[in-house]
């Protein structure tokens, strides 16, 4: 089995869910006592999250960076960034390391494929709803990508960082989520994508009939599986 490489923290919310679908996938296949082969670095995010908002991308891949340099002088085979935004600065740590990083939105866009999913819905930050590098991932793909309108990027943001990120799971916020949720299923969406991390901890697949693709249960699942059979 392979030694999976986590960067994790951001927030450490959502990595909590990371170890526990690593080991549990592991478990599920191997039997046994089995569990995962893992070494974590979780980040301080309250500095990631001054660089996101400042705009200094640089620096939250230098933070990254260093954070891949040292897993891998750990030891572990490859890495897994626990985090759908900072895959924006994904190339420049994988540049300053020798092994492989596990991106979140392929591993996604592979799960869309096979549920024939070709028009998605995609929830996450305002910049991974908003800029290209996630979603010209899918759209390399044959996936067409649908975000909420301005007012709604606001909401569906503002409670990621204000109340996910800080363990608060209020059902105001899930019912905007929701909503928001039917509103693109109304464009023609034919599945939504959870595309922050922390989304899944506040809204389930059993809160809608729209199909939901938690990125953090499908990166998680699928580093597990490279960790085992690639």
């Amino acid at each position: 089995m392979k030694t999976i490489g986590l960067i994790g923290g951001m927030s450490w919310e959502s990595t909590v869910t990371y170890y526990q679908i690593l080991n549990e996938t592991v478990k599920q296949e191997l039997g046994g006592l089995h569990s995962a082969k893992c070494i974590l670095y979780s980040v301080d995010f309250q500095e990631i999250e001054e660089c996101q908002a400042n705009g200094d991308w640089y620096k939250s891949a230098e933070i990254l960076g260093d954070a891949a340099c040292s897993l891998e002088k750990a030891g572990v085979d490859f890495i897994v960034i626990c985090t759908n935004t900072m895959h924006k600065v994904v190339q420049d740590i994988q540049n300053r390391i020798h092994i492989p990083i596990l991106h979140i939105a392929k591993a996604t866009a592979n799960e869309l494929k096979k549920n024939h999913i070709n028009k998605v819905g995609l929830l996450g930050t305002k910049y991974t709803m908003q800029q290209d590098f996630y979603k010209q991932v899918l759209i390399d793909q044959g996936i067409d990508v649908i975000i909420p309108n301005e007012e709604d990027i606001h909401i569906v943001n503002d409670v990621i960082y204000n109340e996910l990120c800080l363990g608060q799971m209020k059902d105001t916020s899930r019912k905007e989520y929701l909503r928001i949720i039917d509103a693109l299923k109304e464009k023609g969406a034919q599945g939504i994508i959870l595309g922050c991390t922390e989304i899944g901890l506040l809204v389930k697949q059993e809160d809608t009939e729209m199909p939901l693709f938690d990125t953090a249960l499908i990166h998680a699942k699928e580093a597990a599986l490279f960790a085992m059979y690639q």
